[in-house]
């Protein structure tokens, strides 16, 4: 099994920059927020005590780095009542992806958006 990574390491002229899995999850957090639809993240019953053991169980947002440091992310969401599912979690997807190429410049190999609830407005 593949070690797991917590940062993205980019080789530059005079160095090299790392991006924490955290930072990356708080950009797609946000790209999520401003979709039309969606509620919000769900997290998990416990997620500050899951923190302590492992870093991605709890917060709905779960970011995988493979070896090229390409990027999957899971999101489990909420959306109001009456938004298409499919619509939203494509635009959840499309959010996700673009926010997080363009501030990090790391390719997005996927987006799994898991709709977890729906909420009356």
């Amino acid at each position: 099994m593949a070690e797991y990574k917590q940062y993205i390491t980019q080789e530059q002229e005079n160095g090299s920059v790392m991006i924490s899995e955290d930072v990356v999850s708080t950009i797609a957090a946000h790209a999520v927020a401003d979709v039309e639809g969606v509620v919000g993240i769900i997290t998990k019953p416990g997620a500050d005590i899951a923190d302590l053991i492992n870093k991605n169980w709890g917060k709905g947002i779960k970011i995988l780095i493979a070896e090229d440091n390409s990027l999957t992310i899971d999101c489990n969401i909420s959306i109001f009542y009456g938004q298409s599912v499919v619509d939203t979690a494509g635009a959840v997807q499309a959010a996700v992806v673009n926010a997080v190429e363009s501030m990090t410049g790391v390719k997005v190999t996927s987006v799994n958006v898991n709709v977890c609830g729906i909420v009356r407005k």
